[in-house]
């Protein structure tokens, strides 16, 4: 039975410096090319998407996003874009390397609650805010933590919280031909990663002690993918 503390995943986030560069990434790196998004006006970024078959989270979803050049956020200065995307060190890597995995988004029934049981832990996810984008079929609505920094903490692997409103948008992706097969995690603070992960409802998974990472392995069209966050 899902409770205020259960947490599923809900979306991997890969970045990337322009929205073609990660567009031409995924079809080369994964063999798909990626459906269609939309922009947050908000954080002033848009995305494409591509729904993932996964056992244990039948909404997740792939999200390759990337600063709108065109938009300016409307969240006021000097609040931060979501994801750590306005961080140099990011830019710098993504400039460097190309796309990359760097975190991922956990879906909870109540985003009060699951914030709550992180402050316990001395874990200040940021608050709660609403967000949405028009839709061909309607107004996706969601309500996400973000920080006022942005950041996403334990380097991307503890996960940001989101909570959706009636409809979520896996809901209309078609298959992609992508399967998550496995999300494995490391960091320095292992430890404490777990306990955030207990605290918030996530079914139990091992965090390894180790250079922090995000690890995930993919089934494609073009055989398995891995795709890591390790710097």
């Amino acid at each position: 039975m899902t409770t205020p503390h259960s947490a599923q995943i809900d979306h991997l986030v890969v970045a990337a410096r322009t929205l073609d560069e990660g567009v031409a990434w995924c079809a080369a790196t994964l063999g798909v090319v990626p459906g269609p998004g939309g922009e947050h006006a908000l954080f002033g970024t848009h995305n494409r998407l591509l729904r993932l078959h996964c056992e244990h989270a039948p909404r997740a979803y792939l999200e390759i996003i990337a600063v709108n050049p065109q938009a300016t956020p409307t969240r006021p200065a000097p609040l931060k874009r979501w994801f750590d995307l306005d961080d140099p060190s990011l830019r710098a890597r993504l400039a460097q390397r190309g796309p990359q995995l760097v975190h991922w988004v956990a879906s909870v029934p109540d985003i009060d609650v699951a914030a709550a049981e992180l402050r316990v832990l001395g874990i200040q996810r940021g608050p709660a805010i609403a967000a949405s984008r028009p839709t061909p079929s309607g107004l996706l609505q969601w309500r996400i933590s973000v920080r006022d920094d942005g950041q996403r903490l334990f380097d991307g692997a503890l996960p940001t919280l989101i909570q959706w409103g009636d409809v979520h948008p896996a809901d209309t992706m078609p298959a992609s031909g992508l399967a998550l097969e496995s999300l494995t995690l490391s960091h320095p603070d292992a430890t404490g990663l777990q306990q955030a992960l207990d605290a918030i409802g996530l079914d139990p998974r091992a965090v390894a002690p180790g250079p922090a990472a995000l690890t995930a392995l993919f089934d494609t069209p073009l055989g398995p993918r891995t795709l890591s966050s390790a710097i």
